[in-house]
């Protein structure tokens, strides 16, 4: 099985992405580098001592957990020569030699627009994330971005709530959600897009992790949007990714006392797009995106109530109800009702009003 042998010279001590992808030139195959003779893989002149040393005993076992997980329908592992792996992240300079993705495979070639910015972002700012996220999904663009608190998990449950799909990209394996506190957000999105890593299962959420995650986030996308961001922050790591990856950066004003609003200032000043409205993105796209179909309720629509969905379900009318309002009602949790409303809603049962309330639809 030639996914093996991927996995198994990923795995390999001190060989990076540079060296992975010189050996790749210099063998033709990942099967090739341990198929040759040792002195041909000192004489190749790639590898250090304790590489050569890791090649001569890999053995299948150093990958069964990888392997293991693939027996999720859901689950699947994209070599770079897979006629799955999204093009566009092919374009970038260091793109992941494998990816990992739990969820829909398809919607990683579709047309993206990252949206970032900061893990506490105001009031404003998360208004604003929410808005886009929720605008940008209906003219047809798949929204992704990281899941971490803050921006981006506004966008990616705005992007949920709309009936789109989303794509978050993960510093960690996928077997593993960073934050804890996502694990629901994150199986959604295995229901109504998709997880995608770079890292093998069991990888935990190491700081470097995160920088490499962020240009996948970028080399998936045709722009990135920063909604807030201090000056020395990952989402400017993003942005600053994007431009090297020739992609449109896009940020949003804000004033001159928000510090949050200091990256995005920054941004506009060594010229991303002063972005006031969804239409600022749109007119930067390649024309033919513009006549993106809307897109369609997932499967997720045909999912059955449970008896915590009717709890919800009974306590609302054809007037409007605000999460906290249904909370006091049902007394249940706020993470519960507010997944159970978004259930209700990809059932068609509910639609959200303009002032954030629920109201069944007659």
């Amino acid at each position: 099985m030639d996914l093996v042998y991927w996995l198994l010279l990923l795995k390999a001590p001190y060989l990076g992405i540079k060296t992975f992808y010189k050996a790749l030139k210099y063998f033709e195959s990942p099967q090739q580098v341990f198929l040759a003779s040792h002195i041909d893989r000192v004489k190749a002149g790639l590898f250090r001592k304790q590489t050569l040393e890791y090649l001569k005993s890999a053995d299948v076992n150093l990958v069964q957990t990888d392997l293991d997980w693939l027996q999720d329908d859901r689950c699947h592992i994209l070599t770079l020569i897979d006629k799955h792996y999204p093009a566009q992240l092919k374009t970038i300079a260091d793109p992941p030699p494998v990816l990992y993705i739990r969820g829909d495979i398809a919607c990683l070639s579709q047309p993206q627009i990252a949206i970032v910015g900061s893990r506490n972002p105001s009031t404003g700012g998360g208004q604003n994330a929410a808005q886009f996220a929720t605008e940008l999904s209906k003219r047809g663009l798949i929204i992704t971005s990281g899941m971490a608190s803050g921006i981006d998990a506004k966008a990616h449950i705005s992007a949920l709530e709309s009936g789109a799909q989303t794509i978050a990209v993960c510093g960690t394996g996928l077997d593993r959600i960073y934050p804890a506190k996502h694990k629901s957000l994150a199986h959604q999105i295995t229901l109504q897009g998709a997880l995608i890593s770079e890292f093998s299962i069991g990888t935990a959420p190491i700081a470097s992790n995160f920088p490499r995650r962020n240009r996948i986030i970028s080399g998936l996308s045709l722009g990135t949007l920063v909604v807030e961001a201090t000056i020395k922050s990952g989402t400017m790591i993003t942005a600053k990714l994007a431009v090297e990856q020739g992609r449109d950066v896009f940020a949003i004003p804000s004033s001159i006392h928000n510090p949050l609003a200091e990256g995005c200032h920054d941004l506009i000043k060594q010229g991303a797009k002063l972005t006031s409205s969804v239409d600022d993105i749109i007119a930067e796209l390649p024309l033919g995106l513009l006549d993106c179909t809307l897109p369609k309720k997932t499967s997720q629509s045909t999912k059955e109530i449970d008896k915590t969905g009717f709890k919800v379900l009974k306590c609302l009318s054809y007037e409007a109800l605000t999460v906290d309002q249904l909370v006091e009602k049902t007394q249940l949790s706020t993470q519960v009702v507010t997944q159970e409303l978004l259930l209700l809603e990809f059932n068609n049962r509910i639609e959200k009003t303009s002032a954030q309330g629920y109201v069944l639809i007659k």
